[in-house]
């Protein structure tokens, strides 16, 4: 491989993803660091990427900002987005102000592939459409029903449409390869089921039962809300290697402050909560997000949605388990999950609610049919064709290649979809909060006595707790100031002060009031008595286990 020949036009293997991540690593040694975060079940390395400039400081004594991607295996988009961010952050480095700015201040964690089995059974024919890790290959967890499997040998897995009197799918009259549904009443015509392509075990001659999967769905192997009801959410949580890895990295970077989890399709940004509407979560948090998802909508735009409110059709089934539920609502991080591409709006359908992913009516799919022959050939459409099939007799096999259409974008439109997607990240790194020593100033009052007197302040967006959730929690860590006095003694006044949480600019923006109001402090003095004789060194340090460590110094 030539160095640094990393492109966003193309999906890569493990071996190629490991290869490019390994020569920017390479290229950049004072700005990056690969490590391995777990062994997948098949033994591969589940790759991280640690980001910033040592020099300035310890990575774990700044802002930490977090990216993943491919949990799920079918999403290759969302692998080529997190390898994005890395390019983006060391090749910009010294050449885009805000990239410089971030590095030189801040942390990045990156894990581009989280589950590598899964997204190599994915990336080769017949290119299995499913999100599962290594623990089992697709099918292999059912009894019996369909076993998802390419039976006509083309290399792809589709589409069987079997004909049925009772079928609930008939063909289009004006382009019989697309496939609409039966009105109600509507009799007297042709009619079809429509399965995933694959052999039915132990069939009965009437039913294809299709079973719920155990196929390692690890956003739903996170300890909030956890159900073993869930669809793959594993014998317990934190079962599968993968998402154990991730947990114990989150619970030992106390630092992180900000999250992006990318997934495919949709083409919006989600927030919390996964599990409860937005009259149940905290209204500041709430505005949190919105205002931070504007910026978002802003980049790319995607519309930023709740999750329970927006993205859950049937409020009584709600998702459980997810990881942006486990980092908020026990953490207080600020968590997103993006959603990538968007097929439909791409083709020119407009979208009426977000979780309308699979059309259904003749004119919506006439106009993905169209984009997807005109711009993804045979990966994302198969012309159907009959087939003798072993218990379901004479059908027809072919449609929509789903890995190819609907969870991933052609070549060509891949690398704008991650410049996009990654600018928004910086974004919302940017607004982690940022603790200074405004001022230190050091005052003789004579026989070697001297009053220090430090202002810390908060300069950034977020407070220093983050979330109203991480002070319900318990886990908002205050301020604090120490000072050290080198070749003298404190006098009065405890060694380390207590500052309590910092607020952020965004509490002096909601809600405002043209009558004013009162705002949480953004900044704090605090003050010691000292001796020291000529020459010696005070050191005063501000800690903030989410805004950063500064120090500063004055010789008396």
């Amino acid at each position: 491989m030539t160095e640094l020949d990393v492109r966003f036009d193309r999906y890569y293997t493990y071996a190629e993803m490991t290869e490019r991540l390994q020569a920017l690593v390479s290229a950049f040694p004072h700005l990056a660091k690969l490590t391995s975060l777990a062994k997948s079940f098949e033994g591969r390395d589940v790759w991280l990427v640690e980001i910033g400039n040592a020099k300035t400081g310890p990575l774990e004594d700044k802002p930490g900002y977090y990216i993943d991607g491919q949990i799920h295996a079918e999403e290759h988009a969302t692998s080529a987005t997190a390898l994005y961010a890395v390019w983006h952050l060391l090749t910009q480095y010294g050449k885009d102000e805000e990239v410089t700015r971030l590095v030189d201040t801040q942390a990045f964690y990156i894990l581009p592939r989280i589950n590598p089995d899964g997204a190599e059974l994915s990336l080769q024919p017949p290119y299995f459409n499913w999100c599962g890790n290594g623990r089992f290959q697709p099918g292999f967890d059912r009894i019996e029903g369909l076993i998802p499997e390419d039976i006509d040998g083309d290399g792809f897995l589709v589409w069987m449409r079997v004909p049925d009197p009772k079928g609930e799918w008939k063909k289009n009259p004006d382009n019989p390869d697309i496939m609409v549904q039966r009105k109600p009443g509507e009799e007297g015509g042709e009619y079809f089921r429509l399965y995933p392509e694959g052999s039915i075990r132990n069939y009965d001659g009437v039913n294809v039962p299709v079973e719920k999967p155990f196929d390692g769905n690890m956003n739903r192997n996170f300890p909030t809300h956890w159900s073993p009801q869930e669809y793959g959410a594993g014998e317990h949580p934190l079962s599968e290697p993968e998402a154990f890895g991730m947990a114990k990295f989150i619970l030992s970077h106390p630092n992180i402050c900000g999250m992006c989890a990318y997934h495919t399709h949709g083409g919006i940004i989600l927030r919390p909560s996964m599990t409860k509407p937005d009259s149940a979560m905290s209204a500041r948090d709430i505005n949190l997000y919105k205002e931070i998802g504007k910026v978002g909508t802003e980049l790319t735009g995607y519309p930023t949605v709740s999750i329970y409110e927006e993205f859950t059709p049937d409020k009584s089934v709600v998702r459980r388990g997810g990881l942006m539920d486990w980092t908020y609502e026990e953490m207080g991080i600020i968590s997103f999950g993006t959603e990538l591409w968007d097929l439909e709006r791409t083709a020119g359908v407009p979208k009426e609610g977000y979780y309308n992913l699979y059309p259904r009516n003749a004119e919506v799919q006439q106009k993905v049919y169209t984009y997807v022959k005109a711009h993804m050939a045979e990966k994302g459409w198969r012309d159907w064709k009959p087939f003798d099939h072993p218990q379901l007799g004479r059908i027809e096999i072919g449609g929509m290649v789903n890995i190819w259409s609907y969870r991933n974008p052609p070549g060509n439109l891949l690398e704008e979809i991650c410049r996009q997607n990654v600018l928004f990240n910086l974004r919302h790194a940017a607004a982690a909060p940022q603790v200074k020593i405004d001022d230190l100033s050091v005052t003789a009052l004579g026989a070697d006595l001297y009053k220090v007197r430090a202002v810390i302040a908060n300069h950034g967006y977020l407070p220093t707790n983050l979330s109203d959730v991480a002070i319900a929690n318990k886990v908002a860590k205050p301020v604090t100031a120490t000072i050290a006095v080198e070749g003298g003694e404190l006098v009065m006044n405890p060694e380390k002060a207590d500052l309590g949480n910092l607020a952020g600019r965004n509490e002096r923006l909601y809600p405002w009031s043209p009558w004013g109001q009162q705002w949480t402090a953004n900044a704090r003095p605090v003050e010691w008595l000292v001796r020291a004789p000529k020459g010696a060194t005070i050191t005063v340090t501000s800690r903030s286990q989410k805004g950063g460590t500064q120090r500063a110094t004055h010789t008396v």
